[in-house]
């Protein structure tokens, strides 16, 4: 078995993992054209030894490696491990337990488990569909020996590509197929909304039943909560804290019983009691209010006998006596109140009471200061004796009222006492009562379990002698005709998955063969091509001395000019597997390989160019490129990728072919996103819409450019073309965002380039990004003046990062400009090779203009030296005009960008591209007033000189 745990132990499988093609769960399913996606919760038999058992695991499908991966959990970014259906085997057996099927690979064996059988159907028929698919996809078993196996998603490379791939299935094959074929409803458990649904789990019923368990358990450990005696426990009780399980569970006779559906768990009490037996409290004597879920026990039968049985009488009795100390309770808890607020009022009178008398003392001593005084008269003297009097009359009422205030307060006090005492004695004569309750219930549960038991075993028996021999052929009846059922549907679904796998077998043997005719093709060619240059050899070292010779050697240089020159047309490409050529008409991103209108000599070369750039996208350094990046794209895989050094490096390492278009739509959203958010989400369609009604003065000059934006390229080479009409819209469309503009010839190759990887309305945008954000204002305007700063800023940059060759070219006066002009416009279209051209085009669209500085610096300081021999300025300017077109090796070209042109940073950039806008903007200026002048004199030129005819001055 190939378990998950040995993951951890095996370095080399899990770089193997990460080094996997990465399959990204929006990237993957975001199209329309693709069905629902394959997903959901599964058992699957994991660990060793004791520790050996089934874990719920996240499976998750992806059709582009046809791999099974599966996670811990939904969200988690790496997968554990994977599946790999394509050249796998499925079966399972009806008479195991139910929802087990095992996968068989390549010497592992995974076993897991569904939820239910008709879970499990469904799986295996859509693995088995994903793997008929993927082994009907060409090109997909030569995936190890091309450097681009798979294809974007969106863009006209991708729907070539599709065109390219996508075989036309069996008709009769299929229709077999679909005779085996089962229709299997998934019951929600399958597919995204699974993992919003924790009842998907297949263990979910387990931990639900668990969690009630334990809900209940507590109930019973408190009906008691001062006494302890375990004897008093129903026999339903266990004292195990973490499972639920019978002390005294039925014997092997007793059939299993299920609880009913959790619909009936959330009726009424009544109906709870129905299915519950007379131990299963649903009270907690802490919390009356809160009521617990009862354990269901027992069968049909069992129930409704439970239904008559003196249980209901004793749920009566102990639903009475739960409200009786329910009452008790709050009278109890009343009268503590009562008692309380009677202490805090008797507290406050005492201390009234100590005030008065304080007061009291300090009066008695002012008066008798007062009359040791003696400056009083008899008569202030007697009034004064009078008030005391009466003051201290007064004091001795209140004193005599709080002092029966407080006798009365005493006796209501042991008044409450004594009734507080009498019914905590009534409370405990009632627990007592309840005790005894209990036993009752518990020995009356003994007594109706076997009595159950007992009817049962005399049920079966009468029922065994009066008809015996029918209700055993019933039995079997019904026993052999669910077996029948399942046995139906195991013969289909392995007559199905033989057939699958003898296609596959067979179609393994095609590809075989083929593989060895095409073996055999190149051998053969191989000895033909070294015949051939060794007899050219032997002509070239024996001298030449007859005129039959020179005709015989001349005879093999065309032979062999001929076989050199042949590529791989479209005619060529019914047998996919066996390619005699190397070299394609059309390279991936569709551009022409080797053009028709050049000489043999200019052919030769952009053979020699086609296959140079083939085997260097074939080294270690590429492919290391390409699993980084899949290992980037499988960390991200369940969640948006966002800025980051590491990004940053990948992206200046250039983007995979198959992964451009979900990272340049990135990258384009990234930049629009603040003005997308700004508008309506039908704002293309709306410019569309206003394009097609309204004429717009740039429609003339777009049509114009339409099949001049990349005429070497099969989607723009003709009208016909499917790229035309996209580029049509695009160009219209932003030609009404940006009156201003317009349209700016330029803008096409742009927008060409962005609808390769993108759609339509992605590539609108692109352009928006690259006009808008990227570049400077009047970068496309008819004064160009963006582009014209950019030119005197590359100059200072040159002077700085390579000054030798920037001296050598002012000392023959060239003006590169005229060749890096058409460079920043359309951002090395035309100018490089396809390979290099969409390296720049990944770090441009991340980074923005500052990377077309690095690459225009990287260039010239690229063939520096062969610059630096040359020392005639028509010569150098002759080079520049095609020197670009002759670097291949874009690693080396991006170190020298990206490592050699350091530090580069863009406030530099900014600072001289401010300090030489004010320069062109005055020299604009004067150039302005200097046409203004000439204009205004040849307007008076013309008005002051009389015009004779020819034959006046011959007069």
């Amino acid at each position: 078995m190939h378990e998950e745990d040995d993951s951890a132990a095996n370095p080399s499988r899990n770089s193997r993992i990460l080094a996997a093609r990465s399959f990204d769960v929006s990237d993957c399913y975001s199209t329309k054209d693709q069905g629902a996606k394959l997903c959901g919760y599964l058992n699957k038999l994991t660990g060793k030894g004791p520790l050996r058992g089934f874990k719920t695991r996240w499976f998750v499908y992806d059709p582009r490696k046809c791999y099974l991966y599966y996670f811990k959990t939904p969200q988690d970014a790496l997968p554990l491990g994977h599946i790999e259906i394509a050249d796998a085997c499925f079966r399972y057996d009806v008479e195991v337990e139910e929802g087990l099927f095992e996968i068989h690979t390549e010497g592992k064996e995974f076993l897991l488990k569904a939820p239910n059988r008709q879970v499990m159907h469904y799986w295996l028929q859509q693995l088995q569909q994903k793997r008929w698919e993927f082994s009907n996809m060409s090109g997909h078993r030569d995936s190890w020996c091309s450097p681009t196996p798979f294809f974007p998603h969106t863009g006209l490379v991708a729907k070539d590509a599709e065109a390219m791939l996508c075989e036309k299935p069996n008709e009769s094959m299929e229709s077999v197929r679909s005779d085996f074929a089962v229709e299997m409803d998934s019951d929600g458990l399958v597919g995204l909304q699974s993992a919003r649904n924790p009842a998907a789990q297949p263990n979910a019923a387990l931990n639900s039943l668990r969690h009630w368990g334990s809900e209940i358990r507590n109930s019973m450990s408190h009906l008691r909560p001062s006494r302890g005696g375990e004897n008093r426990r129903s026999v339903f009780y266990t004292a195990n804290s973490e499972d639920w399980e019978m002390v005294d569970p039925p014997s092997k006779d007793t059939p299993e019983h299920k609880p009913p559906p959790d619909g009936q768990r959330r009726e009424s009490p009544s109906h709870i009691q129905r299915y519950s037996i007379g131990s299963a409290f649903t009270f907690d004597f802490r919390n009356p209010t809160r009521m617990k879920r009862p354990f269901h026990m027992g069968s049909g039968k069992t129930n409704r006998s439970a239904e008559t049985s003196p249980v209901e009488c004793n749920g009566t009795k102990t639903s009475e006596l739960q409200l009786r100390i329910q009452s008790q309770q709050e009278e109890i808890n009343r009268l503590l109140e009562q008692e309380n607020q009677l202490r805090e009022e008797l507290s406050s009178q005492k201390e009234l009471v100590r005030l008065l008398q304080q007061t009291l003392r300090s009066s008695q001593c002012n008066w008798r200061s007062t009359v040791s005084s003696g400056n009083m008269g008899p008569q202030s003297q007697n009034q004064a004796e009078n008030e005391v009097d009466k003051a201290l009359v007064e004091r001795d009422t209140q004193i005599k009222d709080l002092c029966g205030l407080m006798e009365k307060l005493a006796l209501e006090k042991e008044s409450l006492q004594q009734e507080l005492k009498s019914l905590k004695n009534k409370v405990g004569e009632i627990n007592d009562q309840l005790g005894m309750l209990m036993e009752t219930i518990q020995a009356k549960d003994e007594v109706i379990m076997k009595l159950s038991q007992q009817s049962d075993n005399e049920g079966t028996q009468s029922a065994e002698c009066n008809s015996p021999s029918a209700t055993k052929e019933q039995q079997e009846f019904n026993i052999l005709k669910d077996s029948l059922q399942g046995y139906k549907s195991q013969n289909n679904f392995l007559n199905k998955e033989i057939l699958e796998l003898t296609v596959l077998r067979r179609n393994a043997e095609s590809r075989e063969k083929a593989l060895e005719a095409k073996c055999t093709s190149l051998e053969a060619k191989l000895c033909q091509v070294e015949s051939k240059y060794l007899v050219l050899l032997q002509e070239v070292k024996t001298p030449v001395c007859s005129s039959s010779e020179q005709t015989h050697s001349g005879e093999v240089i065309t032979r062999l000019l001929e076989d050199a020159l042949q590529v791989e047309s479209a005619d060529q490409q019914e047998h996919p597997i066996l390619k005699p050529h190397a070299v394609s008409e059309y390279d991936i991103y569709g551009f022409k390989t080797v053009p028709e209108e050049e000489d043999d000599e200019e052919k030769l070369e952009a053979k020699k160019r086609a296959l140079d750039l083939k085997s260097l996208s074939l080294t270690d350094q590429e492919t290391s490129v390409r699993v980084k990046w899949d290992n980037y794209l499988a960390i991200t895989m369940n969640r948006e990728m966002v800025r980051s050094p590491e990004l940053k490096a990948l992206m200046r390492s250039g983007v995979p072919h198959n992964h451009r278009s979900k990272v340049w739509s990135w990258c384009v959203n990234f930049h629009v996103k603040k003005m997308r958010d700004d508008l309506p989400k039908d704002y293309y369609q709306n410019l569309l819409s206003t394009a097609n009604e309204k004429p717009n003065p740039a429609c003339k000059q777009i049509e114009l450019d339409l099949l001049r934006t990349l005429p070497n390229n099969k989607h723009y080479a003709s009208p016909d073309s499917d790229g035309i009409q996209k580029l049509r819209n695009v160009l219209l469309a932003f030609s009404w965002r940006n009156p201003d503009i317009g349209y700016c010839q330029g803008l096409n190759r742009l927008a060409a380039i962005a609808l390769l990887y993108l759609d339509q309305e992605d590539a609108f945008w692109c352009l928006v990004a690259i006009v808008e954000v990227f570049m400077p204002r009047d970068y496309y305007t008819k004064t160009l003046l963006g582009s014209q700063v950019d030119q005197r800023v590359l100059k200072d940059l040159m002077y700085e990062k390579l000054p030798r060759l920037h001296a050598h070219f002012e000392h023959y006066k060239v003006d590169t400009s005229l060749i890096t002009f058409n460079w920043f416009l359309v951002v090395f279209v035309d100018s490089v090779v396809s390979d290099i051209l969409f390296k720049i085009w990944d770090a441009f669209l991340y980074e923005g203009p500052k990377i077309i500085f690095r690459f225009a610096l990287a260039l010239f300081k690229y063939k520096e030296e062969e610059f630096l021999k040359l020392q005639d300025p028509m010569t150098i300017f002759k080079y520049l005009r095609y020197f670009t077109r002759t670097i291949l090796d874009a690693r080396k070209l991006m170190s020298m960008a990206f490592v050699d042109m350091n530090p580069f940073p863009l406030r530099q950039i900014q600072n001289r591209r401010t300090f030489h806008l004010e320069k062109v903007r005055l020299e604009l200026t004067e150039l302005e007033a200097i046409r203004q002048t000439f204009l205004r004199e040849r307007d008076t030129t013309l008005d002051g000189r009389t015009l004779i005819s020819d034959d006046e001055e011959d007069s």
